[in-house]
This record gives structure tokens, sequence and C-alpha cells, in this order.
């Protein structure tokens, strides 16, 4: 696999990507510390709204006084501590309301938005020991959890997932899931499995889903994915044919599509192919990558 180097331009940042503040990693594991990070005056609590963060009018997240007993450590802003408490254990964000959430979301927010609702999901999720059943409890600031029988350790976990541009005489090949919106196409995309590489994760998928064979796969970006913690892994790779076998319990439709059609969905021509991927997911970092590439 071989990373983008001289030629070849940068793609723009994810949504989502970035290091969002100080994680402050050197004192997470000083109880004493964090406890008096807590007390000070200029420390703020991250809310929530039906199991994701709070954001206001404006898509800047909502701050509040740091009241509860488990409080996640999310780092110092400018010096100031930034904490997160963790939501009702029934109050999850459904899939609908995802996209609704991040089309308010203001992009300089995002990735503290990513790092607080993904550690909190692991949380809710990881109660109990994988090693013997017991209750857990929180440790070095809320960034892992120690089991009160057996003593393990659990660290938040993070799914690796490919996703993937495959191209073919300058056609772009992209596909449509189910639950998309009408007329929308993106690009395909999977988990990688135990004992799979990255490249051989990028030429699975595109076999499975979309029949092809592919060569010359390249890394061009990665963003965190928070619904409820996974990697995204942008990758392309060229295409030996371009006959389509496609998994259609896996997708409605996939198609090439030509540079001057990509062109057209981006802009949002009103006769586009199709409907681009909104601004927040990967997938458009992707396709503005390769367009801006010819």
């Amino acid at each position: 696999m071989r990373c983008l180097t001289e030629g070849i331009s940068l793609p723009r940042e994810p949504y989502f990507a970035g290091p969002g503040i100080d994680r402050a990693d050197a004192l997470r594991n000083r109880p004493e510390a964090v406890a008096a990070l807590l007390g000070q005056p200029d420390a703020r609590s991250l809310g929530w709204d039906s199991g994701a963060p709070k954001i206001d009018s404006t898509g800047g997240l909502v701050w509040g006084a740091v009241s509860g007993d488990e409080q996640l450590f999310l780092g110092l802003d400018d010096g100031a501590p930034r904490f997160a408490s963790l939501p009702a254990a029934d109050d999850a964000v459904g899939p609908r309301a995802r996209f609704a959430i991040l089309g308010q979301l203001d992009a300089v927010d995002a990735p503290l938005f990513a790092a607080a609702l993904s550690l909190a999901s692991w949380h809710q999720r990881h109660a109990y020991c994988s090693l013997c059943g017991s209750p857990s409890n929180i440790i070095r600031g809320g960034w892992a959890r120690r089991c009160g029988s057996c003593n393990g350790e659990h660290y938040p976990r993070v799914d690796p997932v490919v996703i993937m541009l495959a191209t073919f005489d300058d056609r772009l090949l992209l596909g449509r899931q189910p639950q998309y919106p009408p007329e929308r196409y993106s690009a395909l995309a999977g988990y990688v499995e135990p004992g799979e590489t990255i490249e051989a994760a990028v030429a699975r998928e595109l076999g499975e889903e979309a029949g092809i064979a592919v060569t010359d796969v390249r890394y061009i970006t990665s963003q965190p994915w928070p619904f409820p913690s996974s990697l995204m892994i942008g990758c392309t790779a060229t295409a030996t044919g371009d006959a389509l076998t496609i998994d259609r319990q896996e997708l409605d439709d996939a198609r090439w599509f030509t540079r001057n059609e990509v062109a057209g969905a981006l802009a949002g021509e009103p006769n586009a192919a199709f409907l681009a991927p909104p601004h927040f997911a990967i997938a458009r970092t992707l396709i503005d990558h390769w367009l801006g590439d010819a």
C-alpha cells in the first residue's frame, strides 16, 4: 500500500479529524490530579441531548458546571479542564438522528464531539468485565475500566473500516445502500476482519460487493466515526475491469460515473447523475480528492 507522496495533492482534512483539545494523557494515571481539575472554577462538563453531545443554535458544543460522580476527562482546552458525564443507559442516539446532528455541528467542535460520544458509548456497552463478567469501574480519567473482581483492565476499542473508491478508465465506482436518501451514491465500505490487512480488506470488499478485482491500493486519509466508534480508512484502488456483479443483499445498486458526472453531483446541479455524500462523510472527502487529482 502506497501513501500519498510527491506529485499527489493532499485531501482536505476529513470532518471529525484533528486533535480537538489537549488530551493530557499524562494526567490520566494521576487520580489526585484529575480530582483537582474537577474542582477548578473553569472546569466544564459536556451536556447531553438524546444520547449525543448537546449543541446550541450555532452548532457549538454546550458546556455546563461539573456535576455527578462519574466524569470522563476529555482534556484541557487552553488549560481549562473539560469533562463529560455519562448519558443515561437507555439514552442512545438513533440512526435517523445522526445526520441531523451532524448537519448542525460546527466543524471546529467536531473532533471533541467524536471523542466524547465514542468514549461515552464504549462505557455504556462495557460496564462488565469481558473476562469474568463482574462489574468494572472507571479508571484513568475515563479512558479505561478495571474489573473489581479479577482486576482485568479494558480500554476503549476502535473498529477499523475500509472505505474506498475504485477507478477504471477515469471513471469512479460508487454504490448505494437501501437506507440512503433517494439517488445518493457513495463509496463502498466494510469492516477489516481479524488477520486481514487494509489492502486485503479493500480488495475483498470490492470483490464481494461489486464483483471486481483491484490492484494498486492506496491509503488516502482516515476519519474517526463515533457511531459508535470506528476508524474509517479511506483508500483508492484501480479495477482490472469494469464488469460488475452486485451483491444485492449489501447494495441496492452500483455504477461507474464519469468525471463530469461526479463534478456535476458535487456541484449540486439539478440534473446531476446522483446525489453526493454530505460534507461530513469521508466518502465526500475521497470523491473531492479524486476529482481534484486530474
